[in-house]
């Protein structure tokens, strides 16, 4: 039950990944990155069924990656 678990993380935290890329990599506005709210909690309940805490880990920075995306945005700019 615990490798279901694992896989199911797993692909919420890639799931998490593959929303950013069309707003971080293509810079196209896209309104998807809200969903990282969503998958995000699935995906790191999912990964400390399965007691993988690299899972654990990642899917806990998805959930804040707004907010790190943000910082960063804010720091490259004002040093540029």
């Amino acid at each position: 039950m615990q490798n279901k678990f694992k896989v199911f993380s797993l692909i919420c935290f890639v799931l998490c990944i593959v929303i950013w890329v069309p707003n971080v990599i293509f810079q196209v506005p896209s309104p998807f990155w809200i969903l990282t709210f969503i998958i995000a909690p699935f995906g790191l309940v999912f990964a400390l069924l399965a007691k993988n805490y690299w899972l654990v880990f990642g899917n806990f920075v998805m959930f804040f990656s707004f907010f790190i995306l943000m910082a960063l945005g804010y720091y490259i700019n004002s040093k540029l």
